[in-house]
């Protein structure tokens, strides 16, 4: 729901495609070509729901879910698809004693019950925080995580909120005792043995108490770094698990499946009058598939679209023009010693935009799968409803400061509610291993 005038991303885009290279995807598989393509959109339907034109056809058939690519290899992580890794990951995601209280696990504010997030404007750890909560599913297939893609993997992404002094509270060396403690074995089996903790301060690390601080700077480095290879192992094993976590069919994919194929509706797949024309909105008028675009719904970019600034936040937010040179001088990125990767094998470092004005407060597009299920909305809950959202989308505000993507659509009010009706037909299940998607059975 935006203008179809920006800049063509450059890469990301591989990863929802099957892992061909950043630039030539970038060049064939930008808002050029989707403007090419949806060309051949008309702005009303003619005749029929099952009546589409090759071009609607082929928007319809890429948002399928069954056109979802083989989920790619994490080069970062060779653990990523290992069994026993995501066995472990489970019991870390839940594991309330990676906090620094003790009561905060990842599962607090990513709860499966929600479809892993709170559904809170901003996310509660031990403290406060200035973001939304991000759902897990399908971040696999991202090149970026967070709102602002500060980290360039899941396991990147797992390690920040752990020593976050808002979010989990505690530090490396405590977290490498829990392991030692009650995840000896596992941790063993699959990274070889732990380093001797002996004489370890129970809390230490390149945290913001200056306490734990001091302590972490006080260590010998070669006891910092095999404390840092276990929290780095902590990552890998909980993004094995978060890999297992995806979207299963929603209304929208069955309804795809029988008007390509031309086959009657059931009522697991039937829409009505209003969700269709929501649909021709979405991929014609309304523009809102130059970026939620491919099966996950999203081109895993970062765009301003003129969201107002929280009034529960403090200070400026200035998005991914702060979060592309965290990602880029992340300890646990791509190009890290703690990564699995070979130098050539980190593109999206390599290749990723770091200045322009395009990137001041630019927050990632998230996936629209089961949005209707996820309010509230925007990167700090600024918006309530969906209704509201597309309200925003329609009206184009300006950006409380750098520029907004947008461009009023002038929608009728029939026109918004027939675009959330569409998005309503996006909520489905999430597919993962059943006992994935509960808590473990507790073990000590």
């Amino acid at each position: 729901m935006r203008s179809t005038s920006e800049r063509t991303p450059r890469v990301g885009l591989r990863r929802l495609l099957g892992g061909l290279p950043s630039r030539p995807i970038a060049t064939l598989m930008g808002v050029a070509a989707w403007t090419l393509l949806l060309t051949m959109v008309p702005d009303a339907i003619a005749g029929p729901a099952s009546r589409w034109t090759a071009g609607q056809r082929e928007v319809l058939r890429s948002l399928s879910i069954a056109s979802l690519a083989p989920l790619p290899a994490d080069p970062s992580n060779v653990y990523g698809d290992n069994q026993r890794a995501a066995a472990l990951g489970h019991r870390l995601f839940f594991e309330p004693r990676l906090s620094g209280n003790d009561r905060v696990s990842c599962a607090t504010c990513h709860s499966p019950t929600r479809d892993f997030q709170d559904a809170k404007p901003l996310a509660d750890g031990v403290g406060r925080t200035a973001r939304r909560t991000m759902p897990v599913a399908g971040t696999a297939y991202s090149p970026w995580l967070f709102w602002d893609g500060r980290a360039d993997s899941q396991w990147a992404q797992a390690l920040g909120p752990l020593e976050s002094a808002v979010e989990h509270g505690g530090t490396r060396t405590r977290y490498a005792h829990v392991i030692a403690e009650s995840f000896r074995a596992e941790y063993a089996a699959l990274f070889g043995a732990l380093p001797d903790l002996s004489g370890l301060p129970r809390n230490a690390g390149p945290v913001a108490d200056t306490v734990w601080g001091a302590a972490w700077g006080r260590m010998p480095s070669s006891r910092r770094d095999a404390v840092s290879r276990v929290y780095a192992n902590i990552g890998k094993a909980i993004a094995a698990y978060e890999r297992t976590i995806n979207y299963a069919p929603s209304r929208f994919d069955y309804f795809v499946d029988a008007e390509l194929a031309r086959r009657p509706h059931t009522t697991r797949s039937a829409f009505s009058k209003d969700e269709i024309a929501g649909l021709q909105l979405f991929i014609g008028k309304g523009n809102c598939v130059n970026c939620h675009n491919g099966a996950l719904f999203t081109d895993s970019h970062f765009h301003n679209t003129g969201v107002a600034a929280s009034r529960e936040v403090a200070g400026p937010d200035s998005g991914r023009a702060v979060g592309v040179h965290q990602a880029l001088t992340g300890e646990f990125n791509c190009a890290s010693r703690y990564s699995d990767a070979k130098p050539d094998a980190c593109d999206e470092l390599r290749f990723a935009v770091t200045d322009g004005d395009e990137l001041l407060r630019a927050y990632k597009t998230p996936s629209l799968r089961n949005v209707a299920a996820r309010a509230p909305y925007m990167h700090a809950g600024q918006v309530t409803s969906l209704t509201a959202v597309v309200e925003h989308y329609d009206h184009a505000p300006q950006a409380p400061f750098g520029t907004t993507e947008l461009r009023p659509l002038r929608l009728s009010a029939t026109e918004r509610r027939q675009l959330v009706a569409f998005l309503q037909t996006l909520t489905g299940p999430l597919s993962a291993p059943a006992d994935f998607l509960q808590p473990p059975a507790t073990r000590r």
